[in-house]
């Protein structure tokens, strides 16, 4: 047995058939998961993620036999955690981890040699006090063939694999580094950008001031910057999550919480979120012309966020139809395809 890095170790079994190995992972695992550990009088409950790799005569080579137990080993913690992958050869799971670790790889790079761009997409008042035109910023990589890759094709990696909360510098200090350009171009003082952040990036305290620490650095007013989190992001982390936004509030920025209605007990954490704005889940909006429930579920999350002084904003609409039911609910902003499509943001008009 030998320690490999700082959590990982390796077990090597001789003349062990590779049934008998997972009986003995089984036991480590078991073994690992009774014992208890205490520290100033505190107990901790201990697991242990393990991957199992057979040596015979097709794989001999020592860094394929490593990677393999590594990936088995991400694998495993994929399952949930306290759990034994055994590895094999057109194993799905790893096969998709594979692709990831291939697709961070290029993160890295983008990164790196600054392959990333910005698109915007516009929001529309349609049931508002306000004239102020709303924008997204989007975020798209660029891979070593200048194709122009979906935040679908890499941010779920990102995430996973930790580089999410880079990224969301790299669009904040982009945007805010070309603010006034944009403002120039559109000749407009009043508009509102919204630019997403990671649950990654609003529970890190490090990454909150930097955020605060930009709006003096590149003279940003921060009541024209609106910040977007997803409801689950907010859930998952929801006292660190208030604290975020409230510290971000006290500056004068806005936030939109997204996605709502896709997670749990939405309406218990939306009393204590002081959010401005409710961004309606597409999933029901797309379907409100003719489905009776999307639209019933719709006016609800309507009523429900003007009766807390939040104005909604409706995602994923598509066609006129769509917009005109929306108008008549009094749904105040909408967004989508039938609306605008996203547009590159060229900073040197």
């Amino acid at each position: 047995m030998a320690r490999l890095g700082g959590d990982e170790f390796g077990l090597l079994l001789t003349q062990c058939p590779l049934s008998q190995a997972i009986q003995v992972a089984e036991k480590l695992k078991d073994l690992v998961r009774e014992f208890r550990f205490i520290w100033n009088s505190q107990t901790f409950i201990i697991g242990v993620s393990i991957g199992v790799v057979a040596i015979d005569q097709t794989r001999q080579d020592l860094m394929e036999i490593m990677g393999a137990a590594d990936a088995a080993c991400y694998a495993a913690k994929d399952k949930g955690r306290n759990c034994i992958h055994i590895y094999s050869l057109d194993d799905g799971e790893l096969m998709r981890q594979r692709g990831e670790r291939h697709v961070v790889s290029k993160i890295s790079r983008a990164l790196e040699t600054n392959r990333f761009c910005l698109y915007s997409q516009k929001i529309l008042p349609i049931n508002s006090n306000s004239s102020a035109e709303h924008c997204e910023i989007l975020l798209r990589m660029i891979d070593e063939n200048g194709e122009v890759l979906s935040p679908n094709s890499f941010i779920p990696s990102a995430e996973r694999y930790g580089l999410i909360t880079e990224i969301d510098r790299w669009v904040v200090e982009t945007f805010f580094s070309n603010y006034h350009k944009l403002s120039r171009q559109q000749i407009l003082t009043d508009n509102l950008y919204t630019i997403n952040l990671s649950g990654s990036s609003i529970s890190n305290n490090q990454f909150l001031k930097f955020l605060i620490e930009q709006f003096p650095r590149y003279q940003i007013p921060p009541q024209t910057i609106c910040f977007e989190i997803t409801e689950t992001a907010a859930i998952a982390n929801f006292e660190q999550a208030r604290y975020f936004v409230s510290e971000l509030k006290k500056i004068g920025c806005r936030f939109a919480l997204d996605d709502f209605g896709s997670g749990l007990s939405s309406f218990a954490y939306l009393l204590n979120l002081p959010v401005d704005y409710l961004k309606i889940d597409g999933a029901f909006v797309k379907n409100i012309s003719h489905n009776l429930i999307s639209q019933a579920i719709v006016e609800g999350f309507n009523r429900i966020a003007h009766a807390m002084n939040l104005e909604t904003i409706a995602e994923f609409v598509e066609d006129e139809t769509i917009l005109d039911k929306l108008r008549e609910i009094g749904v105040n902003y909408a967004q989508g395809y039938g609306i605008s499509r996203p547009e590159p943001i060229n900073f040197n008009q």
